[in-house]
């Protein structure tokens, strides 16, 4: 008998995970974000406030026709014209009057603005504003607009730019890169570009 009692070995109880109210004092991950980390923000977009630590503070907004937000602790603060890194420096600085130390992420999570958007004229099958994303080169629009006409002079094609203010011209050889497959042509686009495709002149 006292040898069965012997073998009765107790069982490990597995402790209770003391990790748990820890993990529900932080938010859920942020997402990832559509655009660049260059982008400006702009009237129309919708952007999440990721407050670390803080997930009654994160909400996701649309940036109002003013060019402001509005979020939990910070009202009307000016989101256009700025990136996601400078509007969250902004908004970690009104937060520090009730946060400590607060960490935030601004994510644009749907760009919508005039500044999110590519647009692409002249001698194109459907002249249009597309939608901008990450990595979108020049042979990506010229397919979504349906390709050139007939009469487009393609290698007189240009992307205008404005970088700080100052117009950029890149001229582009369509044609080369349509019909003979010339991937140097394939330049990468940004938001705001304006693809020009002239008419040939007979």
């Amino acid at each position: 008998m006292a040898a069965v009692a012997g073998a009765q070995t107790p069982t490990a109880v597995p402790p209770t995970s003391p990790s748990a109210p820890v993990a529900s004092e932080t938010a859920a991950p942020a997402p990832p974000s559509a655009v660049a980390a260059d982008y400006i923000i702009g009237p129309g977009d919708t952007i999440q406030v990721f407050v670390w630590r803080n997930p009654e503070l994160t909400t996701t907004v649309p940036v109002r026709p003013d060019g402001k937000v509005s979020t939990p602790l910070v009202e009307d603060m000016v989101a256009v014209g700025k990136t996601p890194s400078v509007l969250a420096r902004d908004i970690e600085k009104v937060l520090a009057e009730y946060v400590r130390t607060p960490q935030v992420n601004v994510i644009v999570t749907q760009p919508a603005s005039v500044f999110s958007q590519v647009k692409i004229i002249g001698s194109v099958a459907r002249p249009q504003a597309l939608a901008y994303r990450e990595g979108m080169t020049v042979l990506d629009a010229i397919l979504a607009v349906g390709g050139l006409t007939d009469f487009a002079a393609g290698n007189r094609a240009r992307i205008v730019r404005t970088v700080d203010g100052k117009h950029q011209e890149i001229r582009i050889k369509l044609n080369g890169l349509v019909n003979n497959g010339d991937m140097k042509q394939n330049q990468a686009l940004k938001p705001g570009d304006v693809l020009i495709v002239p008419e040939s002149r007979f």
